[in-house]
Parts: C-alpha cells; sequence; structure tokens
C-alpha cells in the first residue's frame, strides 16, 4: 500500500454523532483545549435503552445534539467522574429526558438519583455496563465496561493522544498507578473509549506505555532532587519536564507534585506538598 493509499484518520467533528460499533455512538462537546484536546466525548451506548457516558459540559448545542440523537430512550446518564469537562450537562440532559443519573457519588454540584461502586452494573434489554472504581485522576473516577464489545470508557482515566494530569491533592500518583494495574487485569478487552480523542486499539499496549512512561518519570525525579539538591517545583520542572513545551511546564507541575508526593511516600525524597515553594530533598 502506498501512502496515497492509507486511509486519513477519521477526524472528530463536534456535534456529529458518529457511530463507533453497534451499541455505540460518539458525540464530541465543542470545547476543544489544552487539557480537552479535540473535546468532551459523549458516548451513547444502546439503541433500544440508551446510557449516556459523560454528558460533558453545559453547552446548549451539545445537549441538544445528545438529546436529539438519543430521544426518549435515553434511561441513564452516568458520569465518570465530576470535572467541570465532563459532567456539568447532566443536570440539563436529565431534566430533558428523565434520564436516572449515576456516579461515584454526588460532589462539584452533581445531583445524583443512585451512587455506582466498583462492580455494579447497568442493565439494559441489549447490553450491560459494569462500573469499574478507577481513582487517580480524581477519587471519584469512574470506568464503565461493555461486556458486550469488550470496550471501556475510559473518562480521563487514559486519553488518546496524551497521558493524564494528576493533579493533588484529589489526583494521587500510587492510587492512580494501581488503578492503571487494575484495568489491564480486565480479560479480553479489545477497546478503549476515552474521554478524549479517538477510540484506541490495542488497550493493553496502551496501559503498559501508561506505566512504563510514569515509571520512567519519576526516575526522572529522583534524579533531578538528587542531583540539584534541595529544589522547588519551580527548580525541578523544567529538568524533568524537557520533553514538553515551556508553554505547558504550568500543567506539568501538577503531576510533578503528585510524583514527588508518590516519593515521600515512599521514603525516598522529603519536602511539603502544601508549600508550592518548598524545597524537596532526597532523603
Amino acid at each position: 500500500m502506498t501512502d496515497s493509499d492509507t486511509p486519513e484518520p477519521v477526524k472528530i467533528i463536534p456535534g456529529v454523532p458518529r457511530a463507533l460499533s453497534p451499541l455505540v455512538r460518539r458525540i464530541c462537546a465543542p470545547n476543544p483545549g489544552v487539557f480537552t484536546g479535540p473535546g468532551t466525548n459523549t458516548y451513547l451506548v444502546g439503541i433500544d435503552e440508551i446510557a449516556v457516558i459523560d454528558p460533558g459540559p453545559e453547552d446548549d448545542s451539545h445537549l441538544e445534539a445528545v438529546s436529539g440523537c438519543g430521544g426518549d430512550r435515553i434511561r441513564w446518564i452516568l458520569c465518570t467522574h465530576t470535572h467541570p469537562d465532563h459532567a456539568p450537562g447532566t443536570k440539563a440532559l436529565a431534566a430533558a429526558t428523565g434520564a436516572e443519573v449515576l456516579a461515584f457519588d454526588a460532589r462539584d454540584g452533581l445531583v445524583i438519583d443512585r451512587e455506582l461502586g466498583d462492580g455494579d452494573k447497568v442493565t439494559a434489554t441489549e447490553f450491560r455496563l459494569t462500573a469499574i472504581h478507577t481513582p487517580g485522576h480524581a477519587s471519584n473516577h469512574l470506568c464503565f465496561h461493555l461486556e458486550e464489545e469488550r470496550m471501556l470508557f475510559t473518562g480521563d482515566h487514559i486519553m488518546q493522544g496524551s497521558t493524564v494530569v494528576i493533579k493533588p491533592p484529589d489526583g494521587h500518583m500510587a492510587t492512580y498507578l494501581d488503578s492503571l494495574a487494575k484495568i489491564r487485569k480486565i480479560p479480553r478487552l479489545r477497546t478503549l473509549a476515552p474521554g478524549h480523542g479517538l477510540v484506541i486499539e490495542k488497550p493493553r499496549e496502551v496501559i503498559d506505555y501508561y506505566l512504563s512512561h510514569r515509571a520512567e518519570r519519576e526516575e526522572k525525579v529522583l534524579a533531578a532532587v538528587g542531583d540539584g539538591g534541595p529544589a522547588t517545583l519551580a527548580d525541578l520542572v523544567p529538568v524533568v519536564y524537557a520533553d514538553v513545551d515551556s508553554e505547558r511546564h504550568h500543567i506539568a507541575e501538577h503531576s510533578l507534585l503528585a510524583h514527588l508526593i508518590k516519593l515521600a511516600e515512599d521514603g525516598k525524597v522529603s519536602g511539603d506538598a502544601e508549600d508550592k515553594e518548598a524545597k524537596w530533598a532526597v532523603t
């Protein structure tokens, strides 16, 4: 096959429903950005009965597209977590459809009808979704496993095209790594449907990359603290994240702090996580 014969990657067009499988459609919200990529993905699962996963931001055009696609068949609204690019649209969508709202907990303005814990299921006539508690990016984060298609809806636990920012104190690096290892054990998983970006093939390879990337970054953090002596976040971020555009160093600083907290919990460094100007040192 020549380069000219190679199909171009599918583009994500906000507001336009795209069928990903017999049971799943995706509608991207018009909120592109540094944290959201092309925008937040809202997924509609089912045909006769529909579960909406992550309504996204409170945007009228997006919610109209979701309502128009699912109509009166929308029975459930599921939120992976309560960050502002994933959950605020829930209230208006629930009011328009009468759907039951389910999430790990009620937080950040999200009002729910039922809590979902690890292993809880949403069962429809055509499918079953299993909630998997995956804290780390957010302590109330859930992934949803669509057993019929061996697809995992990952919210912000895994994103296509980038790694995930871990922002303390609600974000926690060691917990995040444990959650990655947890979903790696799901048998026969075929695809990942992330909160941002395209469907991800070869799930185990991507999860292994995430784990190895974090391990390598942790080694860089420990080496930078050791080589530079007691150092602040501002001292460390350009060294540890030399491979990242400097315009994004203020974002990388969150994950850097998360790595430092993990290293402190492991007894390898010391520092004050609540003081941005604190100096970190090898123990």
